[in-house]
Formats: C-alpha cells, sequence, structure tokens
C-alpha cells in the first residue's frame, strides 16, 4: 500500500481494461438462439461425438468476450506464435498506443465550461481560507 501512490503499471491499466470489458460482456448476458445454441448442429453431430471440433464452436466461441491481451489459442499454436504472457501483450499495447495515439483535443465549449468549474471551486477554497 505504501507504494500504490508512487507506482504505475501502464501493463497493469491494459490487463484491467481486458478484464473489465469482459465483465461487462458477461453482465450483457448470452443471446439465446437456434443458431447459439447450435440446435442444428448437436443434431448433425450427434450424442457421443466430437461437438467441439465443429465449426460453429468455433464461430461462437469469441461471442462471450474478445480480450486482446488473454490468449485463448491452442499450447501448440501459442507456442509457435510465441508464447508471450499477457504482460508482454500488454506491453507491445502499451508501446503501441505509447508510439501512435492521438489525443482528440477537447471541445472549445466544454474546455470553457470546464475552466468555469475550476475557477468557481478555486474561488470557494479561497473564500474557506480566507486568501480573499
Amino acid at each position: 500500500m505504501l507504494e500504490l501512490g508512487q507506482t504505475f503499471s501502464m501493463e497493469q491499466v491494459v490487463i484491467d481494461n481486458d478484464i473489465i470489458a469482459m465483465n461487462y460482456k458477461a453482465m450483457e448476458g448470452a443471446p439465446v438462439t437456434d443458431e447459439t445454441l447450435a440446435i442444428k448442429p448437436i443434431k448433425d453431430v450427434g450424442v457421443g461425438n466430437d461437438f467441439l471440433a465443429h465449426e460453429t464452436t468455433m464461430e461462437h466461441f469469441e461471442s462471450a468476450s474478445n480480450p486482446t491481451t488473454f490468449d485463448r489459442t491452442m499450447l501448440g499454436e501459442w507456442m509457435g506464435n510465441g508464447s508471450k504472457s499477457c504482460v508482454e501483450r500488454a506491453h507491445e499495447i502499451v508501446v503501441d498506443i505509447m508510439a501512435n495515439h492521438v489525443v482528440k483535443p477537447i471541445d472549445a465549449d466544454r474546455l470553457e465550461a470546464m475552466e468555469a468549474i475550476v475557477k468557481e471551486a478555486d474561488a470557494a477554497f479561497r473564500k474557506r481560507k480566507g486568501m480573499e
């Protein structure tokens, strides 16, 4: 806790963003349709057969969420792609953001309104402290 206000991990913010997005997606609920329930593929594949390998499973695999830092590929494919951890992937995202992100300027009317709020709060603070 002593370091809480003094250290900061941009990679952790990227990972946290992914986790929050997955939670939001979960809170949306799951669509329940014949397609998402895979009624026809279940009938086609049949009891006791390999439904996980069916194309509809992969079509809907990412519908629950699609994180950018967590790799959901199979172990062999993950290893073939460099075995990057979520922290390594988050670091790549941070580097990209730092190099390429362009901050959109605040609209002039919003900036003026924000400055008025700050000015009013500053005046109230000075008045409370007898600094006027």
